[in-house]
C-alpha cells in the first residue's frame, strides 16, 4: 500500500513557521557564511586537493595524466559527493540552530538531514572502493599511473 501526499500550493508550506524560501535564504546565507570562514575562493576549479582547507593555492595544470576514464569518472563523482555532502553539513548546521514550534518538528528535520548526510557517505564509500579496484586493476595489468601532485 503506497500513500502520496500532493501540496496544491507547495510556496505556502511553512517549515518551523518559515516558508521555503526563506529556508533557501537562510541555507545559502550559511553556505556563504561557511566558505568565508574556511578561506574558500568562489571560484571552484573542479581540482581535489589534500591538506589543510584554503591554504594551498596553486595555478591549474594541465591533465595530461595516463589515468583511464574510469577513473576520472571516480574521481570527478567522489568530487561531487564531497561537495554534496559539505552543503548537508551545512543544511544540519543550519537546521539545528533554526527555531522549531515544537522539538519534534526539530528532531524529525535533523533526523532527516543526517539520514541523508548517512546516504551521501555510503554512496562515498562505494564510489572510492570502485576507484580502488579500478586503480588496483590497472596497476595489475602494467599501465602507469601518475603519482606526481
Amino acid at each position: 500500500m503506497s500513500f502520496s501526499v500532493g501540496f496544491p500550493n507547495a510556496s505556502g508550506v511553512t517549515i518551523g513557521g518559515q516558508s521555503s524560501a526563506t529556508i533557501k535564504a537562510l541555507n545559502e546565507a550559511a553556505d556563504d557564511a561557511a566558505k568565508q570562514a574556511l578561506g574558500l575562493d568562489e571560484k571552484n576549479d573542479g581540482t581535489v586537493r589534500t591538506g589543510p582547507v584554503g591554504v594551498q593555492k596553486d595555478e591549474k595544470k594541465p591533465d595530461n595524466s595516463n589515468q583511464s576514464i574510469a577513473v576520472k569518472v571516480l574521481l570527478k563523482r567522489m568530487q561531487e559527493l564531497q561537495e554534496q555532502l559539505q552543503k548537508q553539513q551545512q543544511q544540519l548546521a543550519a537546521a539545528e540552530a533554526a527555531s522549531y514550534p515544537t522539538e519534534e518538528a526539530r528532531t524529525a528535520t535533523v533526523l532527516e538531514i543526517q539520514n541523508q548526510i548517512g546516504d551521501t557517505n555510503g554512496s562515498l564509500a562505494q564510489v572510492t572502493g570502485n576507484l580502488v579496484k579500478q586503480l588496483a586493476k590497472e596497476s595489475s595489468s602494467g599501465s602507469v599511473i601518475n603519482t606526481t601532485a
